[in-house]
């Protein structure tokens, strides 16, 4: 059996194409900036793009390799504070003996958005610890800038209010995107109304009032990947929005294919871990100041801790996901080899996420495994399975869900960093699971 990696062409249109990996090819994830997966065999392929001539701003590299900025952006500061280990900074108000000067910082922020100079002033405009995170994902993703909300609908809403405020309610946007996400939109709860489309299509869609083009790639949670270039070129001046929470910018970076705001649930594997709730936009400094905005007001503010907690788990970010990565791709290659499994999708660009479908019953899988963790959500150190037509879309219509590609057999995995043979074990054993037995 072939492995199935959705792409599109370079118009962001096209059929679904089959690819096979190199024969019993083991994949080598390098941790610079967009180098997508690697066989290391001859054919071995490297994703390089030439952005020059985009018509949008070219992000420059960091100086540094993207693992040494994980494990040091925004921490350049502690060795002269006689620090090792960043603080946390735990304070909900902090004084001030200057009520002239704190009102002047306050009427400076309601006016642009701009972080207030000097100390802190409250916990709702901002973190000490909270900003760190912001800094370091910013530099990972290549933005000016990066706000941190409490989960990543938080931070979508964020974006939708902002576009909202100045007149844009209409969004252009593609299937399929995380079910919650694809419900915000749908049900029209922030005032929004929303065209679906094709890739084809996102040119045509846009209209006076478009605010946002949305896209997913690789998408939750058929891994269906987009050429963010070719879409952004068809966006003209509307920004697009991409969701690079299963990529990691480890993977992609898409402000360099052209997307103005990148959305993560970092919750995921930005966090790692599974223990803490996070969303963050890293964009440029303009839509941060309004959005610092929206959060002030509407109190969707990342917790101190939570801020810590990202931090930390940003440092291990590119060794987890080159690890979880190799296990995925080798589990992708057993699962196209068995009987029992009608299709694999794995993405082109590697990665830790796996879609399946099975020729049996998919909940007899999920009720089967002992090892993997039978759950929502993905991206942690422990392998999580799940079908989202229960579970993670089971909010978006059925038509529509099963319109953009999720059957109602197909199972999610997000693989961990367990040992492969064991990972394959409980799987193996999973697939021939029988319910009623």
């Amino acid at each position: 059996m072939k492995i199935h990696r959705i792409e599109y062409d370079r118009i962001g249109h096209g059929a679904n194409v089959t690819r096979d990996p190199p024969p019993k090819a083991r994949p080598v994830f390098r941790l610079r900036r967009m180098d997508s997966v690697v066989y290391d065999t001859q054919g071995a392929q490297d994703a390089h793009d030439d952005l020059s001539g985009s018509g949008r701003q070219v992000i420059t590299a960091p100086a540094r390799a993207l693992a040494t900025e994980a494990v040091h952006a925004g921490r350049e500061d502690l060795a002269a504070l006689g620090l090792h280990a960043a603080p946390i900074d735990l304070s909900t108000t902090y004084p001030s003996y200057d009520s002239r000067g704190e009102a002047a910082r306050i009427d400076a922020f309601a006016a642009d958005g701009a972080e207030p100079e000097g100390p802190p002033v409250y916990a709702r405009l901002g973190n000490p610890t909270v900003a760190r995170f912001e800094t370091a994902l910013a530099r990972l993703e290549g933005t000016e800038s990066a706000v941190a909300f409490a989960s990543g609908m938080a931070a979508l809403t964020a974006v939708l209010l902002v576009r909202n405020a100045m007149g844009l309610r209409h969004v252009v946007a593609v299937r399929p995107l995380y079910g919650c996400s694809d419900h915000l939109l749908t049900a029209g709860l922030l005032g929004t109304e929303v065209t679906w489309v094709d890739p084809a299509g996102i040119a045509d869609a846009l209209r006076p009032d478009t605010g946002l083009v949305m896209v997913e790639s690789p998408a939750n949670p058929t891994l269906a990947e987009l050429d963010l270039r070719a879409v952004a070129h068809s966006c003209g001046t509307v920004p697009l929005l991409a969701d690079n929470t299963f990529a990691t910018p480890v993977l992609q970076r898409p402000a360099e294919h052209g997307a103005r705001l990148v959305l993560h649930s970092a919750t995921k594997y930005l966090g790692g871990h599974g223990d803490v709730m996070a969303g963050v936009v890293a964009c440029d400094e303009e839509l941060a100041r309004k959005l610092r905005q929206v959060r002030f007001a509407t109190g969707g503010v990342l917790h101190p801790l939570a801020g810590y907690l990202l931090l930390r788990g940003l440092s291990t970010l590119p060794v987890r996901v080159r690890a979880a990565s190799s296990n995925a791709a080798e589990l992708a290659r057993r699962l196209a080899e068995d009987p029992r499994v009608a299709r694999v999708h794995y993405p082109r660009i590697g990665g830790a996420m796996i879609a399946f479908e099975v020729h049996g019953d998919p909940h007899d899988v999920i009720a089967g495994v002992r090892l993997i963790t039978p759950a929502v959500s993905l991206g942690s150190v422990d392998s999580l399975i799940q079908h989202p037509a229960s579970i993670s879309h089971r909010i978006v219509p059925t038509a529509d869900r099963r319109d953009a590609g999720v059957s109602d057999r197909l199972l999610r995995m997000s693989v961990g960093l367990e040992d492969v043979d064991d990972l394959w074990s409980d799987l193996d054993s999973a697939l021939g699971f029988r319910g009623g037995e």
